[in-house]
């Protein structure tokens, strides 16, 4: 069973896909997207969807620090209706507050990246932790 990890934001959606087994997440790619011309990635995620033979979606859910669902989070689900009708798989979310914040701090401290570099790489490692925390979830 191959599970797609997406971060979704309003410029970008990071993505990462689980190995078989559903043990491990790994970083694909950042498609770019454009919420004000409505050109959300769904074409390259439907290739996607169709190479990885994928069975479910974790959509990343980026809560308030108070549990309460702000209008990034209202998108996010929103996206994630509209993965459900069109590819008519199942969509999961996932807690996603700080896994951006983490991933930058994990390339500065680990990379010593630049940030022109970590711009380019944040989404996706975003991506990847959020499917991670779903699958070591699922794991117990």
């Amino acid at each position: 069973m191959r599970i797609l990890g997406l971060d979704v934001g309003s410029k970008t959606v990071g993505v990462a896909i689980s190995d078989p087994l559903g043990w491990t997440a790994q970083g694909i790619e950042i498609i770019p997207i454009d919420e004000q011309n409505q050109y959300f990635g769904f074409d390259r995620l439907e290739e996607l969807i169709n190479q990885y033979k994928v069975d479910k979606i974790v959509v990343g859910l980026p809560k308030n620090m108070n549990n309460t669902i702000g209008p990034r989070a209202e998108a996010s689900l929103e996206y994630g209706k509209q993965l459900e009708e069109l590819f008519h798989l199942s969509v999961e979310y996932q807690d996603e507050r700080l896994t951006t914040v983490q991933a930058e701090r994990m390339l500065i401290e680990q990379a010593n990246t630049s940030r022109s570099k970590r711009k380019k790489v944040i989404d996706k490692l975003a991506a990847v932790m959020i499917l991670q925390n779903y699958l070591d979830r699922k794991a117990y």
